[in-house]
């Protein structure tokens, strides 16, 4: 009831915020700033929270800097450093905000110890696919939330990528209801493993190149990773059994790029809308190869590795979609900021679900119409 009558009151004001947000707010006084020599160049670091060169986000992180060097003719090059090699793959925003590394390459929803609104960067259950969080956070009012998220930590931050809809993730055991996932020891981050908790489980939070040994041996009970792409690629059908789908905890989650502020500032206007610009495209290049490379990987695992593909109960998904709307409206509550990105990103959702409803939607249902026949 609480959660209902604040969207009520979100009202008439959500339209007004939406277009709000994405108006420009720079002040048309702010001091000049001595522009550095286009001539002069710069080496960047990029930390990661991806094994060296793992596919899918451990090459997009390597495609970024690649662009950027080349697009900037080599006035900004940038080395890319594996999780561990230069800090550990949870320490990468810290690493950037202090000023060890001048960029990274992660996923949001990692840094809800330090910015709990972060989660809604990346991936909200039952939230945003891939096309609509990019619409949110580019048009819709979520990148100037974002960097007021992250103005205090001297980082800028935005997207470099996204997985697309998640897989639910691998078990040894049959999940035929909700009382199945009580109990459970499961590698999930984010709002996701919120929701687990709440229903009797734990959430582990572990970086991927963890996961195989830790399922392996039973110190996790369950994982989720990514989709089949990045799944076949540490072997986790060698760990367990079953594999569960839809990621309900993550339908679209966006990766992101963050950017040391100061040293973003030094850098000339040519080569920060070089920067800017590269993590667009590096956004759009991921989704594209994994959307090809996940139809890959599903067959292998299923004809030649026998993969049990498991669709999750319809019951149980519908508790955790109740759950998972309950879980996130009490994340809203902690703080003033987060409650304005909340409202920002239901005001958004229940906004596009109208047109997508007659869209996206209805084409997709018509197109995997069972009882279609062609003639």
């Amino acid at each position: 009831m609480e959660r209902r009558q604040f969207i009520t009151a979100l009202g008439v004001g959500a339209a007004g915020a939406l277009v709000a947000g994405c108006q420009d707010k720079t002040p048309a006084s702010a001091p000049a700033q001595v522009a550095p020599a286009k001539n002069e160049t710069f080496e960047w670091k990029m930390v990661t929270s991806w094994p060296k060169n793992f596919p899918g986000l451990g090459t997009s992180a390597n495609y970024l800097a690649d662009t950027i060097t080349r697009m900037s003719g080599g006035r900004l090059k940038v080395k890319v450093y594996g999780a561990g090699e230069l800090v550990p793959a949870l320490e990468v925003f810290d690493a950037v905000s202090q000023g060890t590394a001048q960029m990274g390459h992660s996923a949001s929803y990692y840094w809800k110890g330090k910015a709990p609104a972060a989660q809604f960067f990346c991936a909200v259950p039952f939230g945003l696919n891939a096309q609509e969080i990019n619409s949110w956070i580019h048009y819709g009012g979520g990148m100037e939330l974002w960097k007021e998220v992250y103005a205090p930590f001297g980082l800028i931050p935005t997207t470099a990528g996204n997985t697309g809809v998640q897989m639910a993730g691998w078990f040894n055991k049959e999940i035929n209801s909700l009382e199945d996932l009580k109990g459970l020891k499961m590698r999930i981050p984010g709002l996701g493993g919120e929701v687990l908790n709440r229903i009797g489980g734990t959430a582990v939070s572990l970086p991927g190149g963890e996961l195989f040994t830790a399922l392996k041996t039973g110190a996790i009970d369950a994982t989720e990773w990514v989709g089949p792409y990045n799944d076949l690629a540490f072997g986790l059908h060698q760990a367990a059994k079953y594999y569960y789908y839809p990621g309900w905890h993550e339908p679209g989650s966006a990766m992101e790029c963050m950017i040391n502020q100061k040293a973003f500032e030094q850098l000339p206007e040519d080569l920060q809308q070089i920067v800017m610009t590269a993590t667009r495209a590096a956004t759009q290049t991921m989704m594209d190869e994994l959307t090809f490379r996940n139809a890959q990987a599903l067959d292998e695992l299923v004809n030649k590795h026998g993969v049990e593909l498991r669709e999750l109960p319809q019951d149980a998904y519908r508790q955790l979609r109740t759950l998972s709307e309950e879980v996130v409206f009490e994340q809203a509550k902690q703080s003033d900021l987060t409650r304005r990105v909340y409202d920002s990103f239901i005001a958004f959702r229940d906004q596009i679900e109208r047109y997508q409803s007659i869209s996206e939607r209805a084409f997709l249902n018509g197109r995997f119409d069972t009882n279609f026949k062609a003639q």
